[in-house]
């Protein structure tokens, strides 16, 4: 019987001198290049150099070293065909296993290095050898992850790992090439392109499952989440240090109350923000001076949509602010920081709450949504408040105290899904209309919903109004100040209404529309 050949050549050493030692143990011969022969022949293993094989030395500063008959011929022959001929009349013998993974791009892109330095961590030799060795997967183990070494010294390797293998080469030399493709896309040396960029007319999306879950939406739907490419995100990378693993739902609900909380607290400083969400909708928002002073507030705000929510906090909770969740049956709190008090207090007084330390990540520029048979893309609404140029077109003027309003009340309609309507005053969601197919729908639930807490509260309408009907409504309820984008025909009429019903507006020339 020949001897085995494995060819061993990885950026990541981990496990892989234990690994060499097994093979070698095992009867396998050993053939490496570069930095990992070194350390296997520093471990006092018998290892060969590619350039015993080839014939050449690694030429070009490294850029050269397995792109040879020698190494491709012996990966690529088939074993049962006249292919092992032809490498006996060449003198060239079979490669058995292939143990490769690629030069660290994504991380030296990450610690921001020159793009001299990033373009030369762009493996070459190491994605030939891994593909080649995969589409020979039959004959030839390939092994990406260091993980997988164990199965590589089993007996006898079924068709059905070997395949599963391969599956997971080309996933790596795919993910591998969708990094350097967004690097070499993204403006000069890998920065992202001005907003005001056209998208790129090739996106690669590169995703890993990052977690499991039991389903998606409903029981009947599998369902999982995974990580688009190196990219974090607050809630994607969130720990969960008490309560139930989390679910489908309770990721995007979770995702969708720290986006607004976020916010919120970067733009209202000195002041802690709460945000209760059901359905990826917020139902109760709220500015307080403690944890415990916005979540009894927020909660307050809607009671009934409340049960059974998601709620995301701004400020650390310890265990004062744990008691105030006390009464009410939440799915997942998410805060940026959880003493160790308040998790022993969760976990024994509220074992079914998920409770999450939010990841320090931003969301990545780009929103993608799935359509059947792709998707739609485009830039994430990052437009703040302060990005604005708010004009007042009414006689009347808001004061200090409705201008206050007016902004959160903007800010939150800004993560209502549309049509979507904001009643708000003193810092706390009176009233919200989220998700209905008219803006008069939206208005007539927010006032609904807010009954006599509508008297003195602002209101903001994503949507402009394309008549004065919104504006005559707010009156009947109570309403004190009004702003919406503006922009629609009719705006003289709607600004006359305001003007007669002593309604402050303010147009924002700018809307934030969210399916």
């Amino acid at each position: 019987m020949n001897t085995r050949r494995a060819l061993l050549s990885v950026s990541d050493k981990t496990g892989i001198t234990d690994f060499a030692r097994q093979l070698h143990g095992a009867g396998w011969e050993l053939v490496s290049t570069g930095g990992t022969l070194k350390v296997l022949e520093e471990a006092g293993l018998p290892v060969r150099a590619v350039s015993d094989l080839t014939g050449f030395p690694e030429m070009l500063d490294g850029r050269v070293k397995t792109l040879h008959p020698a190494i491709h011929g012996g990966v690529l022959a088939r074993r049962e065909s006249g292919h092992l001929a032809q490498l006996a009349e060449h003198g060239i013998g079979t490669i058995d296993l292939v143990c490769v993974n690629l030069y660290p791009f994504r991380e030296t892109v990450a610690r921001g290095a020159p793009d001299a330095e990033v373009i030369e961590n762009i493996d070459i030799g190491g994605p030939a050898m891994i593909r080649s060795a995969a589409k020979n997967h039959e004959s030839v183990l390939i092994l990406v992850d260091p993980a997988d070494y164990p199965l590589a010294l089993q007996a006898e390797v079924s068709r059905t790992d070997r395949r599963r293998l391969a599956a997971k080469a080309y996933a790596h030399t795919s993910a591998y090439d969708a990094a350097i493709t967004a690097y070499l896309g993204g403006g000069e040396q890998g920065q992202p392109e001005p907003a005001d960029a056209a998208l790129p007319a090739h996106l690669s999306l590169d995703l890993h499952r990052a977690h499991e879950v039991r389903y998606g939406e409903n029981p009947h739907q599998a369902g999982a989440i995974y990580r688009w490419g190196e990219q974090r995100g607050p809630v994607l990378d969130a720990q969960v240090v008490a309560g139930k693993p989390m679910s489908f739902n309770n990721y995007a609900d979770a995702d969708a109350a720290w986006a607004l909380c976020a916010e919120l607290a970067a733009s209202h400083s000195g002041q802690v923000a709460c945000v209760a969400v059901k359905h990826a909708n917020p139902c109760g928002v709220a500015l307080g001076g403690s944890v415990a002073q916005a979540w009894t507030q927020a909660r307050d705000a809607d009671t009934l949509s409340v049960f059974g929510g998601v709620v995301a906090v701004s400020g650390p909770v310890d265990l004062e602010a744990a008691r105030s969740f006390h009464g009410t049956f939440l799915e997942v709190l998410i805060a940026p920081a959880v003493s160790a008090e308040a998790v022993e207090w969760f976990a024994a007084k509220k074992p079914d709450l998920r409770v999450l330390v939010a990841a320090s990540a931003e969301a990545g520029r780009l929103d993608v949504r799935p359509l059947s048979g792709g998707f739609a893309v485009q830039e994430r609404d990052l437009r703040r408040w302060d990005d604005l140029c708010p004009e007042v077109v009414t006689a009347t003027q808001p004061s200090e105290s409705q201008w206050a309003d007016l902004r959160f009340a903007w800010e939150v309609a800004k993560y209502a899904r549309s049509n979507a309507v904001v009643l708000a005053r003193a810092g706390i969601t009176v009233g919200i209309g989220a998700g209905a197919v008219s803006r008069i729908w939206a208005a007539e639930r927010a006032a609904a919903n807010a009954g006599e807490a509508a008297q003195g509260a602002v209101m903001a309408s994503e949507a402009f109004f394309p008549f004065d009907d919104v504006v005559r409504l707010a009156g009947q309820a109570g309403v004190s100040a009004i702003v919406q984008p503006g922009g629609a025909k009719r705006d003289p009429e709607v600004i006359a209404a305001a003007d007669e019903l002593g309604i402050s507006m303010v147009l924002t020339g700018s809307r934030h529309f969210r399916h």
